[in-house]
């Protein structure tokens, strides 16, 4: 419910900011919030690990949250969100591509379906909205390959630290960029922070600092450390249906056939995750019998 209010936030955000200064804001935000609550857990990071913190810092916010952004200023968040939900299976093939991940076939099934699924909606959505630019469309994808692979990082290499010294880790060395890019981007002038459009998107992009991110990423850092990164990513179910709902609630447009890609995305990732039905074993059979 978190990441699925998540675009919404956004698209609110983006009214008064550049989406390179509101995923600056959203780390800045971020940064010192987990700072002041987690800074203690800071001291479980060994000094091997820090480059892994580092990569997860990018990849798993800093760098998706910008593709994010700009992929907003084309597409509905609704479209976003939906996209989004490929996380599941690109974690699948970064897993078996780079992690060495058992390799199944059901799998790989479910991986073509879904991004069969992402084509189709992207087709769709450009056809239903002929003014904007569905190239912008590679942005939510590229993006998910990060979490994909951020999600397999934080098993492999960082499961002994607890889900809250990882975010804030990974979120106190990006606060020095994140405060460079605003600097550079003019964020501190006086007149700009004065306009009524800037003071309302900062509150909407507070809001996804604390809530869509912070303690968003403590949770999911957890969920992985506790199941798998395929399983955790499966989270991307729901964020759909919860986007969707304020996407329509603010008035964008959305028709059968981008419903129904959304759906072959899902089926594609419900094909990747389900597991067979174990078999009854002659034990169990012979005590039944019995």
């Amino acid at each position: 419910m978190l990441w699925g209010s998540s675009f919404i936030l956004i698209k609110k955000g983006l009214e008064g900011f550049s989406p390179l200064q509101l995923t600056a804001l959203r780390v800045l935000i971020t940064g010192v919030f987990l700072g002041s609550i987690g800074f203690k857990k800071v001291k479980q990071i060994k000094k091997w690990q820090w480059k892994w913190i580092a990569i997860s810092g990018f990849i798993g916010t800093m760098f998706p949250t910008l593709l994010f952004s700009y992929a907003e200023t084309e597409i509905d968040s609704a479209i976003a969100s939906i996209l989004n939900s490929t996380v599941p299976l690109l974690a699948l093939v970064t897993g078996i591509l780079f992690f060495n991940n058992q390799f199944i076939r059901k799998q790989f099934i479910g991986v073509v379906i879904g991004l069969a699924g992402s084509m189709l909606l992207i087709l769709a959505g450009a056809s239903l909205n002929p003014d904007q630019n569905y190239w912008f469309a590679l942005f939510p994808i590229v993006a998910s390959l990060m979490y994909a692979f951020n999600a397999n990082i934080l098993k492999s290499f960082l499961e002994d630290i607890s889900a809250l010294g990882i975010a804030t880790g990974s979120f106190l060395l990006l606060v020095p960029f994140a405060l460079g890019i605003l600097v550079f981007t003019g964020f501190f002038d006086v007149q700009f922070l004065a306009q009524e459009s800037v003071q309302t998107s900062l509150f909407y992009i507070t809001l996804l600092a604390l809530f869509g991110t912070a303690l968003a990423k403590i949770l999911f850092n957890r969920l992985i450390q506790l199941s798998n990164p395929v399983f955790s990513t499966s989270v991307t179910y729901i964020i759909p249906i919860v986007a969707l709902f304020w996407g329509v609630l603010d008035g964008e447009q959305f028709n059968l056939l981008q419903l129904a890609a959304g759906g072959v995305i899902l089926l594609g990732v419900y094909i990747s995750n389900r597991k067979k039905k174990a078999k009854k074993t002659k034990a169990f059979e012979e005590l039944k019998s019995s």
